[in-house]
């Protein structure tokens, strides 16, 4: 099966271009009347910002920071004019939306484009086809996501109610990381001496640390309330490298989709969400009038240093003017740290919808099978180098012992013109060596990884098993996992190593979650599975931003079905060169 046209069409000159804009914009996906088509103009700019009594130039989109929010409903066309007004290079992902057939808009720099360059502008363009609920957008290059990052909410389609009772009022809540130094310089050492990064300086609640830190007093996000109301809280994880709780004091939520997916209502008081997953939660305004504190702090699962504060925020009833009622604050109960048992019973609750305008549609029949084992590692430190990890080696990280090198080329440009030697169509289905995956691992044991730029090829149409199988090789983690391109079903997860033989008789082929990020439980599995309808190539990372620095990622290469209706289309005349 070929996948994409031969190289010549792209030096075949200006009629196989022409020919190639017409079929762009012909395609409905790209080109639409104007009332379907919202635009948006987005200037990529630095900002003078300040937090914990720290001012600094910060990298933002408009001088926001978050960043402005989208608001579409299913079925437009969307239309994003991205400026880079800075030296560094950049782009923007749209985290969750599917992308059919138009990859070049999903914006992973070296993946599916090349970066937008300083002065240079990308117009992405994408329709949002059987998509609606929260999502969000950020940058997708280095570690630009700490600040370059806001909701992406999708509306119904006119006149098509929520599937839950209608909310009197609708609030963005965006949990992040802020640090006092820049990001990318914290990335940067983490690199040249393969150590551990530094932790952030605090975690905040839409661009606000909140009371619980130094010189925050006027640093705090405040959402005033009417008593007696709905409000839909679309709860975001921005930040780049902690999942994170969330709570706020005396009230309940019911969960009423995740990743952009309908749930089936789920009541608790406090939600677990990790970094790129998003959630829609009803809370009902029904305690007395006062200040109720919003709090978010760390999931920690790993056994190095990180961020223990907690993020502070205020919901706040409103009083009759002239009031001189007080208003104590109350402070939420948060679970501890590591609490891992209340965290996998937050992500094991979830059910899809499953209704009739809904429905799950879990692929019952496999014939793709793939295993992948999830690891951080420990590189040798080569000579004459200083280097900063365990043991004076050099933190890495891998799947199936490949740790993901970044081309030059965009793998997807390389793909649609048949460059060679980019990347290689040989990225195992299965680990090189089959051992005791969460078994405790020797510090004399080899634990370096291959260094590559493998893709693993997958039939259109397949129907995919994954399995992402967590390991010990340098202690246990949770990986929350992002599949750029699809939604998946997590169909079972468990603790020890996946065994094929007992472990399906658990799966849920009924109503499982379906997500776009899913987390991978320390010293454990997740079993996925997915219709590979979606041509292009797709990048598969794990969403703690370290871990994909050290090489935790991979890509997909799904291959064209039969006919133009089942292809990648051709790229955008603006598409930023390599």
């Amino acid at each position: 099966m070929v996948f994409f046209v031969n190289r010549r069409m792209f030096l075949c000159g200006w009629a196989a271009f022409v020919l190639s804009l017409l079929l762009l914009f012909r395609d409905a996906q790209s080109a639409a009347p104007a009332r379907n088509t919202k635009y948006f103009d987005f200037h990529v700019q630095y900002q003078n910002t300040t937090r914990l009594c720290q001012s600094k130039t910060l990298l933002t989109v408009n001088g926001q920071f978050p960043g402005p929010t989208i608001a579409v409903n299913e079925g437009d066309n969307v239309i994003v004019k991205v400026t880079n007004h800075v030296k560094q290079n950049t782009t923007i992902h749209w985290h969750g939306v599917r992308q059919f057939r138009t990859g070049w808009a999903d914006g992973p720099a070296y993946i599916t484009q090349c970066p937008i360059q300083e002065g240079q502008s990308y117009t992405y363009r994408f329709k949002m086809s059987e998509q609606r609920g929260t999502l969000l957008w950020h940058a997708h290059i280095t570690w630009q996501r700490a600040s370059v990052h806001g909701a992406f909410i999708i509306y119904p389609k006119q006149g098509v109610p929520y599937p839950f009772p209608k909310p009197d009022f609708e609030v963005p809540i965006l949990l992040g990381e802020w640090w006092n130094g820049d990001p990318d310089a914290v990335e940067a050492e983490s690199v040249r001496f393969g150590g551990g990064p530094n932790v952030s300086d605090a975690y905040t609640i839409n661009g606000q640390p909140g009371l619980l830190y130094p010189c925050s007093d006027k640093d705090t996000f405040v959402q005033r309330v009417d008593a007696g109301k709905t409000y839909l809280l679309r709860l975001i994880n921005a930040a780049l490298n902690d999942e994170l709780f969330f709570a706020i004091a005396n009230h309940n939520f019911t969960v009423v989709e995740a990743d952009g997916c309908y749930t089936k209502p789920y009541s608790t008081d406090c939600i677990m969400i990790a970094p790129g997953q998003t959630m829609s939660i009803l809370m009902k305004t029904d305690q007395p009038v006062r200040r109720y504190t919003m709090a978010a702090r760390p999931y920690v699962t790993a056994s190095v240093p990180f961020d223990e504060t907690t993020a502070t925020a205020i919901l706040e009833y409103k009083v009759p003017a002239n009031s001189s009622l007080q208003l104590p604050i109350m402070l939420p109960d948060l679970p501890a740290m590591r609490d891992t048992d209340y965290a996998t019973k937050f992500a094991t609750t979830l059910r899809s919808l499953n209704s009739r305008e809904y429905p799950s549609n879990v692929p019952q029949k496999i014939d793709h099978h793939l295993f992948f084992a999830v690891s951080l590692n420990l590189q040798d430190c080569p000579a004459n180098s200083i280097c900063k990890g365990y043991f004076g080696g050099r933190f890495s990280a891998s799947i199936n012992n490949q740790s993901f090198v970044h081309p030059k080329t965009a793998l997807l440009q390389a793909a649609y013109y048949n460059i060679s030697g980019v990347f290689s169509k040989d990225f195992p289905s299965r680990p090189p060596h089959e051992y005791n995956y969460t078994a405790p691992i020797s510090a004399a044991q080899n634990m370096n990884p291959n260094f590559s730029t493998r893709v693993a090829v997958i039939p259109y149409n397949a129907n995919v098993e994954l399995i992402l199988q967590g390991t010990s090789i340098m202690g246990f983690e949770n990986h929350p996992t992002h599949i750029h391109g699809f939604n998946v079903y997590v169909v079972g997860q468990g603790f020890g190593n996946y065994d094929p033989n007992t472990d399906p008789a658990s799966f849920n082929l009924i109503d499982p979650p379906l997500r776009n990020t899913v987390g991978v439980p320390t010293a454990g599995w997740a079993a996925l599975r997915f219709k590979a309808d979606n041509p292009g190539m797709w990048y598969m990372h794990c969403h703690l931003e370290i871990h994909t620095t050290w090489g935790l990622s991979m890509a997909f290469l799904v291959e064209n079905g039969t006919g133009p209706a089942q292809s990648v289309l051709p790229p955008p005349p603006d598409l930023p060169p390599c």
